[in-house]
């Protein structure tokens, strides 16, 4: 099944529904920075996260970022997801490894500690909106649902999942499902609602199952006037960095600080930390640059 992205409504629009497939781009993670089991778990299901909040965007362009940081040995999470369905991350100490927790399951809380939540929408113009929460559980559903609670007054319900074996990830995505204020008031509606999503065995048994988002949507809205809008939208893993970014940064060093690159090293490396891509740069690029702050040097003065 493609990664995607599909949209539903219930409830005369008082319930927003949306889910995600992200277990492509779970997986091109997981190879890109050699991610444990654990490691794997946390970032997929901050990333389908990210993908989710940004899916309530407007203004093309938009973005989240999602920052996850704990005590724990995996150090934090860093996701940017956009409005256009692309998403990059990574975790700090990708190699961290845990035994199961107590439900048997990977223990992606006891990975990811104590801590705080950090989002910022960037919706193209302005200052960015930011807002930290502190983490419930660390196991990052529970903990985005109370950041859409308590900085965006909309009740959530969010069920994320990961799958992950010997032979890579093959299952993983999540739903996002929110009571909008048309309907907040009423409580028996809420409190079905609520009673379905506690109810379920969690996102990717229901994957396996052969359960489609549609089927699941189903399942949980199919009584309640759920309309599902018929575009998917494609997700997939993407970052936007390149040689070029790699020596505009280099350029902001200085001369000093390139020459010594030059007679030390022979040149520069740099790792992009969102996908892992090894950027070599040679003492030529390094001379080049060091030209370039020359002349803008002497045309300011």
């Amino acid at each position: 099944m493609a990664d995607q992205l599909i949209r539903a409504t219930a409830a005369d629009g008082g319930i927003r529904a949306v889910g995600v497939i992200t277990t492509r781009l779970t997986e091109e993670a997981r190879v890109r920075h050699k991610l444990s089991y654990v490691a794997t778990a946390a970032l997929g299901r901050t990333m389908s996260a990210g993908l989710l909040m940004a899916s309530s965007m407007k203004r093309v362009g938009s973005r989240v970022n999602v920052r996850v940081k704990g005590d724990g040995p995996l150090g934090g999470i860093l996701v940017d997801a956009g409005l256009d369905g692309t998403v990059r991350g990574y975790v700090h100490n990708p190699s961290v490894e845990l035994p199961p927790n107590a439900k048997g399951k990977l223990d992606v809380g006891g990975a990811v500690g104590s801590g705080y939540l950090y989002v910022v929408r960037d919706i193209g113009y302005g200052f960015p909106y930011s807002s930290t929460v502190e983490l419930v559980s660390g196991e990052i559903g529970e903990d985005v649902a109370h950041y859409l609670l308590n900085s965006e007054q909309t009740p959530s319900a969010l069920v994320l999942g990961v799958f992950v074996g010997e032979g890579g990830v093959t299952a993983s995505g999540g739903i996002l499902v929110q009571v909008l204020p048309k309907a907040a008031r009423d409580e028996a509606l809420v409190e079905i609602l609520e009673s379905r999503v506690a109810a379920l065995s969690g996102f990717t048994p229901l994957m396996q199952a052969g359960k489609s988002l549609t089927d699941i949507f189903t399942d949980l809205l199919g009584d309640m006037g759920l309309h599902i809008f018929p575009e998917s939208q494609i997700l997939r893993f993407h970052c936007g960095c390149s040689f070029d970014r790699v020596l505009g940064a280099l350029k902001i060093l200085g001369r000093d600080e390139l020459q010594d690159m030059i007679v030390k090293d022979d040149g520069a490396e740099a790792i992009c930390e969102f996908c892992g891509t090894v950027y070599q740069a040679n003492k030529d690029h390094l001379t080049q640059l060091i030209v370039d702050l020359q002349v803008e040097s002497s045309s300011l003065g």
